[in-house]
């Protein structure tokens, strides 16, 4: 039987779910209403105008100037409630997990594989493993602590090489090295990290190295919710 999904305009699909935005967006507005106790004639202008039932003869009369003034700068501020709403709870639903919010050290080799194995299956853990003394290891460790601050639901992480049980395979000649894992699996194999950066660089030249590859989640619904929140 061939698919009944909805990807083209005008579809029923569609309809239906610009339908469903549209209502959600007219319930907010009336409960918003209910919640902020307007006076009479100001709440029943907007309950009008919200109302997905008007009749043909409000549909069709004019608005009054009056009208209008009353109505703009409270439709504003619902609709700027709603969205704010509607930011919040899609960031909650693609929110999961622990906030890590600093760069770990690991001690040993088992701390490295719990590191990997251990955490939630949507956590994306990035290891960098250095050596004192490394040219880069010291600048990229600095990178990584404010990097961490920045994405919290990442797990950022150092290691020595010398503490992972296979310094054989991690030489001073292929530090500092990124590593980056996702349910255990390795989705970035970086050595000689710093020879894909500038000479000197800094935290936004290793997070565009980063997301180059895609491996750390987007930012904006967090920062789109503060700049909400900074306006009200």
């Amino acid at each position: 039987m061939a698919s009944q999904s909805a990807n083209h305009s005008g579809s029923p699909g569609l309809e239906l779910r610009t339908t469903g935005v549209i209502n959600d967006w007219r319930k907010f507005k009336l409960e918003s209403l209910d919640r902020d106790a307007q006076p009479s004639s100001k709440h029943e202008l907007l309950r009008q105008m919200s109302s997905p039932h008007r009749s043909k003869e409000k549909l069709n009369r004019k608005m009054s100037m009056q009208e209008y003034e009353l109505i703009k700068d409270e439709d504003e501020q619902c609709l700027r409630k709603y969205r704010k709403q509607c930011m919040q709870e899609m960031h909650e639903r693609l929110s999961f997990g622990p906030r890590f919010e600093r760069l770990y050290e690991l001690e040993s080799g088992e701390a490295f594989l719990d590191a990997i194995e251990k955490e939630h299956r949507l956590t994306v853990v990035v290891v960098h493993i250095y050596e004192d003394g490394v040219k880069g290891c010291e600048t990229l460790n600095r990178c990584l602590t404010y990097l961490a601050a920045e994405y919290p639901s990442v797990k950022f992480c150092k290691i020595k090489a010398s503490s992972t049980g296979a310094s054989d395979r991690f030489s001073d000649n292929v530090l500092p090295a990124l590593l980056v894992y996702k349910a255990g699996e390795l989705l970035g194999n970086f050595l000689c990290a710093t020879q894909q950066l500038n000479e000197e660089f800094y935290a936004m030249d290793v997070e565009a190295f980063l997301n180059e590859y895609g491996l750390l989640p987007t930012k904006y619904l967090t920062a789109e919710v503060k700049d909400e929140e900074e306006a009200d």
